[in-house]
């Protein structure tokens, strides 16, 4: 095998060879559309898998469908053919159809435009001209969006269109919804956590205004439509765990009315899998900065990720210096990444080398060209990197050269791991963990599409948790994979849908059952009379107000809009960067790096939103400092000096406060909940040269505050207890980190949550409580309820965390326990005795379980 020849054989920790899978045919079904058919076949599509033909079927017959197989596998034909069959079909006293195609990125929308109209191309005697395909988001100029009002069939879009847009202005739409079938869901297992719970009530007003707009007993086309109301939902997911059940919560459908579609029969290549541990190198002296932003012996290139914020270090600066971190360093993920991208390009293999950060991506296509130059100039020009913030012709022109071999390797962030079409790719290279299992194997599925042979290897970073995984290979081909988990039923996410769901039409007692249970939703829209938000009238409750209710409902929790990235002199836009990281990414003098060419920043301007660049070859990279702090109310701070280490959450600029604090007591140990403040703010950065990483020179910015107010839940232990335990000083910061961890990771089995809903910080001594500390926070402003869920069962919570640590089998501490794969302290210090005995202490003073 061409990755384990010579000097690198030991670098294999495991491999483990897929077998290859013969695909398995149906029959064109009897009701498709044949101009639709022959479009299919025209493409080569002679017949649909034995999966395809199943969901399609389901999807006809007005079944939810849940169709969960593996990328590649074919599932745009399953929903096309029934949609665009209906939408092309009409029966007597039947409206023309309609379907509305949802994807999370606006990407993955244009992709499947593509793709749709070369099908609708390939249909004989222009058949295809007929169907009117549009998408519609917020890039949409007025004229396009009022032509897509007023005649599409087909609208493709994206859930925050359909919340912010669509939706209140359905008026203006109702010739559409009125026509409205088919609504797909592509890529359902992006749908998490507290987006997850946001889309899935966006769904059940999208439902509820159909019905609204073209009555129940109406049929769609012409046959019974068996428990599933007026839509069709057509739910295309990643294999995960419990499917059905998911999409089933998602739409707002009982579990009976959902079809799962799990047996892939698409063809698979046979795929290597190798685990790949980078060599020992000589130990040396390295600084690590900031949360997600770490120079570090691991990854000098790492850039925040949007999901890994970081660590919070309390009081202190999020910057520390480590002398000899590692007994024995290893090479970075990303150089070995780097030389194996090379690798497989100089031998003509089309590869994706994914990566955790932008700067990464950049940093793996840069060296890798570096790498081929002296072999061959035009090899080197074709490999890319592949990231967020491109800006969109940028993508399709990369996308299109990897799908056409114009390009043989691609440095990519997880922006091409949901479903845009690229097939035909020889390996897939993974640098770190993704995070959860379900996204490995969604990046790995990019290798030996379309039957071929493919290679896929997982390249551990210098990592407490990497090096777990390729030393248990066990705990990622044989453990199970992950639910997609959110709760509809959160009443912070519950509260702000049913005021836009009123605002759109006054929300009538039989409305409720469609929003989840009738009497929680009723207590719901009690509480925000209550607060003056709604009115309740005789005949049901009225949104009042004049601003929109929409906006009370952050679906993504972005925290504003995108910084653009301007060459000065030229005014050429050269891309975008997240609000959220644009202070540590290109404030004043930062070096931004955009497919291998070099920009310096000339001037961050935050008023309008805009980050002036200037061309320029320099010899150092940029890393930023920052400063992050958690504060409870003003009202409950006994005064002490702290430091603290934490597991990181989101953040947003100057949320609105949540509720007052409750504490309680358990002996000496005291529980607490309530609105905290979770402050960063960039001071300063440094530049260093490449690639020896030497500092050239520290420089202080002025940069606002950035808060995060929200809810958080505690529990602090006196320092006299922790020593009559045991818990000397060294222990007790990995002690604290050990618990934190695995009390996030538990917390979702009682708040119906996700991990990447929460932060969490612990510390030794927290200014506000005197005393060692545990904070688990919601990651979004003014808390979303799982804090409070933890607070309420505080007992269950922590026993099934102590419970979890003691029944893993490992010596040290893994991912199972106490590590965490969103630790922005790369899981250091952890201490997994220590945390139990921790636990043991605190569980000992809990009141008697009832």
């Amino acid at each position: 095998m061409l990755l384990a020849g010579g000097a690198r054989a030991d670098r294999l920790t495991y491999t483990r060879t897929l077998p290859a899978r013969e695909g398995r045919t149906a029959d064109w079904p009897g009701w498709a559309d044949p101009a639709l058919v022959g479009g299919y076949r025209a493409l080569g599509v002679d017949r649909p898998w034995e999966h395809q033909a199943q969901a399609a079927d389901a999807a006809w017959e007005g079944r939810h469908v849940a169709l969960a197989t593996s990328t590649g596998s074919g599932k745009s034909l399953a929903f096309w053919l029934p949609a665009l069959t209906a939408v092309g079909r009409t029966l007597p006293a039947q409206r023309r159809g309609a379907v509305l195609y949802l994807s999370p990125t606006k990407a993955l929308a244009a992709d499947q435009l593509h793709s749709l109209e070369r099908v609708l191309g390939a249909m004989p005697d222009g058949a295809g001209r007929d169907l009117r395909v549009g998408t519609c988001d917020g890039d949409t100029p007025t004229e396009e969006r009022r032509w897509v009002q007023d005649h599409a069939d087909v609208v493709l879009t994206n859930p925050d269109f359909l919340h912010f847009s669509l939706l209140p202005n359905h008026r203006r739409w109702a010739r559409y919804l009125r026509a409205l079938r088919y609504v797909v869901v592509d890529e359902g297992h992006a749908y998490r956590g507290v987006f997850g719970a946001h889309v899935s009530l966006v769904l059940r007003r999208l439902a509820r205004l159909v019905d609204h707009y073209r009555p129940l007993a109406e049929p769609a086309r012409g046959v019974s439509r068996p428990r599933s109301g007026t839509l069709t939902f057509v739910v295309a997911s990643a294999t995960s765990a419990e499917p059905a059940a998911s999409a089933a919560r998602l739409v707002g459908a009982a579990p009976d009315d959902v079809t799962a579609v799990v047996d892939d029969a698409s063809p698979s290549g046979r795929r290597t899998v190798v685990l790949w541990q980078p060599p020992e190198v000589e130990s040396f002296t390295f600084l690590r900065s900031g949360p997600g932003d770490a120079p570090t012996a691991d990854d000098p290139w790492a850039l925040p990720d949007p999901l890994d914020p970081g660590h919070t270090e309390g009081e202190q600066e999020t910057v520390v210096t480590e002398d000899g971190a590692a007994e024995h360093p290893r090479r970075s993920a990303t150089a070995e990444v780097a030389d194996l991208l090379a690798d497989l390009a100089a031998h003509g293999a089309r590869t994706l080398a994914f990566t955790r950060s932008r700067r990464g991506a950049e940093s793996v296509a840069q060296a890798a060209r570096d790498h081929l130059r002296p072999v061959s100039t035009d090899l080197s020009r074709r490999v890319a990197a592949y990231r967020g913030g491109y800006l969109p012709e940028e993508r399709r022109e990369l996308e299109q050269a990897i799908r056409t071999g114009a390009l043989l390797g691609l440095a990519t962030t997880n922006a091409l791991e949901l479903g845009v079409d690229i097939s035909g790719l020889d390996a897939v290279l993974i640098a770190g963990w993704p995070g959860t299992r379900m996204s490995l194997w969604q990046q790995a599925g990019r290798a030996g599409r379309a039957g071929a042979d493919g290679l896929v290897a997982f390249v551990a970073r210098e990592d407490p948790l990497d090096t777990y995984l390729v030393t248990h290979p066990e705990a990622v081909f044989d453990a199970p994979l992950e639910a997609t988990v959110f709760d509809p039923a959160n009443p912070y996410v519950l509260a702000p849908q049913l005021c836009a769901a009123a605002q759109e039409v006054p929300l009538r007692s039989d409305d409720l059952p469609a929003f989840g249970d009738a009497d929680h939703v009723r207590s719901v829209l009690d509480e925000l009379v209550t607060r003056g938000a709604l009115r309740r009238r005789p005949s049901g409750w009225y949104w009042t107000h004049a601003q929109p209710a929409a906006g009370m409902a952050d679906l993504r929790g972005a925290g504003g809009q995108p910084i653009r990235v301007v060459e000065a002199p030229t005014g050429r836009l050269l891309g975008t960067v997240d609000a959220a990281s644009a202070d540590g990414q290109v404030h004043d003098g930062a070096v931004y790096v955009h497919q291998g060419v070099t920009f310096v920043v000339d001037h961050l301007d935050l008023t309008d939103r805009v980050a002036l660049v200037v061309r320029r070859d320099v010899d150092h990279g940029t890393w930023s400092r920052e400063v992050m702090t958690i504060a409870i109310d003003p009202e409950h701070q006994p005064a002490a000096p702290g430091a603290a280490e934490g597991e990181p959450g989101g953040a947003s600029d100057d949320a609105g406060a949540p509720g007052r604090v409750e504490q309680r007591s358990w002996g000496p140990v005291t529980w607490g909940l309530g609105p905290v403040e979770v402050s960063s703010q960039v001071v300063s950065f440094e530049r260093r040269r490449i690639p020896d990483m030497q500092v050239l020179g520290t420089q202080a910015l002025d940069l606002p505050e950035r808060a995060l107010v929200t809810t958080a839940v505690w529990w602090s232990v006196p320092e006299d207890e922790l020593r009559a335990a045991g818990l000397d000083p060294e222990v007790v910061p990995g002690a604290l980190h050990a618990a934190e961890h695995a009390s996030i990771g538990l917390l979702p089995l009682l708040a119906t949550c996700d991990r990447w809903d929460l932060g969490g910080v612990s510390t030794d001594l927290h200014p506000d409580t005197g005393e060692a500390t545990v904070f688990v926070y919601d990651a979004y402003p003014g808390g979303a309820g799982f804090a409070e869920r933890g607070y309420q069962l505080g007992a269950t919570w922590l026993r099934a965390t102590r419970d979890a640590i003691v029944a893993c089998p490992c010596d040290h501490g893994c991912p199972a326990c106490v590590q965490s794969p969103k630790c922005g302290s790369y899981n250091s210090p952890l201490d997994k005795a220590a945390a139990v005995t921790l636990l043991d202490l605190v569980l000992g003073h809990a009141p008697a379980a009832p």
